[in-house]
């Protein structure tokens, strides 16, 4: 009883939290679903314009280059707005940093509100490049804001939830854009629009909350500004626990500035960190999932849903995330980030194993189409369990203040030109190994679940400076060795 209460007191930061997530991790998946509902009345809209401007319908290559840029630039934005999450929280905080983002996000729904009207697709393009920036921005200040914002046994809960509303935006954007709804001719400009809505929400409420504590603490050196932030949030007294950690990772890294990118890259004291960010968590994109969506459509065909139907199993795949994401939200911190992403990767690829001798036999019997939809919710269930949510909450343990920033940069790179190779190159992947290009995935999601588990160390209930020190062991090959971590730094 005294346990729940004690959680019930951080209502503030529960709200914070989904604050941060509407405006931030929400954009990522509603930008990412959103697209694939109006794509025939976009390419409508481009043959239309061109043949207005031209006197001759645009041809189909040209179409479809045009449209695959509109899909793929949101990759490209989104990097642009990862670069920038190294400078723009350090030098106007986290929170002034998303109010900025805000506006760009709204300025892209003005673009495309207004693109049709203005006979230009050109607009579409600018729109889906400042939407893919402000996803890149907002989901790396968000894991910023949030994870600096958090006591350490909430930490790992509160971060996920990035992962949660990820989800959320992924089921929103397939449920918009259903004919009932706004997946209509006359509806996709306010479809593709709507990602000012959470914008303009996230802007006028986020104006309520502080500033992240320890960036106040840490960066600014306001150790008032940060108390208070604390009491706010935390609705607790007594901080002297927090305080003194805080205090341990600023004297640890007193008179340094912000680490830049390639001290990241070259330090030796940040190097299993690195792997850890870059391996597990940023290269998330090659575990199989985007493989996975792309044949589910096909198994269902196999299986005989209708074509009408098939967008309604697509909702149900992205409602099969959402609510194993958000069970692993409450497990992550019973169970640890170690197990639930080492096991999870591993059971991936045994399960994509498994879906590939399927798919290879998949005319000897009648029943095997329908196995192949229960291996592919299974392996959906598998990713919302561990490697979806704690590739998330991971990134947000491994580094120190200083080096933050700049790591999120590292991270954001990865998982966007990730992102924006496997979307480019996928298509010509399946044609040359069709369903045997799950074993390329199955061989990353080993080799990262093999890695998590036999060098990563646990970070559940640990401060920054523990798990900082647990790394260095690893960095310097010290065993029990209470290291000074302010020599390493």
């Amino acid at each position: 009883m005294d346990r729940a209460k004690g959680k019930l007191q951080y209502w503030r930061l529960y709200l914070l939290s989904a604050v941060l997530g509407i405006g931030g991790s929400f954009q990522y998946g509603l930008q990412v679903s959103v697209i694939a509902s109006p794509a025939e009345h976009v390419r409508n809209f481009i043959n239309h314009t061109w043949l207005w401007r031209n006197n001759t319908p645009v041809d189909e290559s040209t179409n479809q280059l045009l449209w695959s840029f509109i899909v793929a630039v949101l990759s490209l934005g989104a990097w642009a707005g990862a670069i920038h999450s190294g400078s723009l929280p350090v030098k106007y905080g986290r929170k002034k940093a998303l109010l900025i983002n805000d506006v760009v996000a709204f300025v892209a729904a003005l673009l495309m509100l207004f693109s049709r009207m203005a006979g230009s697709f050109e607009m579409i393009l600018i729109a889906r490049f400042l939407y893919g920036y402000n996803v890149g921005l907002g989901l790396s200040v968000h894991l910023m804001y949030l994870g600096e914002s958090s006591p350490k046994q909430l930490r790992g809960f509160l971060t996920l939830t990035s992962s949660i509303f990820i989800g959320l935006g992924k089921l929103v954007g397939q449920i918009l854009g259903i004919k009932e709804i706004m997946g209509t001719e006359e509806m996709w400009p306010y479809l593709l629009a709507v990602g000012g809505l959470p914008a303009i929400l996230q802007f006028v409420t986020l104006l309520f909350f502080p500033e992240a504590p320890r960036y106040l603490y840490i960066d600014k050196g306001d150790t008032e500004g940060c108390q208070r932030a604390l009491q706010w949030l935390w609705q607790e007294e007594d901080l002297k626990i927090e305080l003194d950690d805080m205090k341990k990772e600023r004297d640890s890294s007193q008179g340094e500035k912000a680490k830049t990118v390639k001290d990241v890259l070259t330090s030796r004291c940040v190097r299993w960190q690195l792997l850890t960010l870059a391996i597990p968590c940023a290269g998330v994109q090659f575990c199989g999932i985007n493989a996975l969506y792309f044949y589910a459509f096909d198994i269902f065909r196999e299986s005989g849903v209708p074509e009408d139907q098939m967008h309604y199993f697509s909702m149900g795949i992205g409602g099969t995330e959402l609510v194993t994401i958000t069970l692993c939200s409450f497990l992550i911190d019973r169970a640890g980030r170690k197990k639930l992403m080492g096991f999870g990767y591993l059971l991936m690829g045994v399960t994509m194993c498994v879906l590939t001798a399927m798919l290879s036999i998949k005319d000897l019997y009648s029943w095997i189409p329908y196995m192949n939809i229960g291996l592919i919710f299974c392996i959906i269930s598998i990713y919302g369990l561990g490697p979806s949510g704690v590739s998330m909450a991971l990134p947000a343990d491994l580094f120190l203040q200083a080096w933050r920033p700049s790591a999120y940069v590292i991270s954001g790179t990865i998982n966007w030109l990730g992102m924006f190779f496997v979307g480019m190159c996928f298509g010509y992947i399946v044609d040359g190994l069709g369903q045997f290009c799950f074993l390329i995935f199955v061989v990353y999601s080993v080799c990262s679940g093999a890695f998590m588990l036999c060098f990563v160390p646990e970070t559940k209930g640990k401060t920054m400076v523990e798990i900082t020190e647990d790394f260095s062991k690893l960095n310097y090959k010290i065993k029990d060795v209470d290291l000074d971590i302010s020599t390493k730094l």
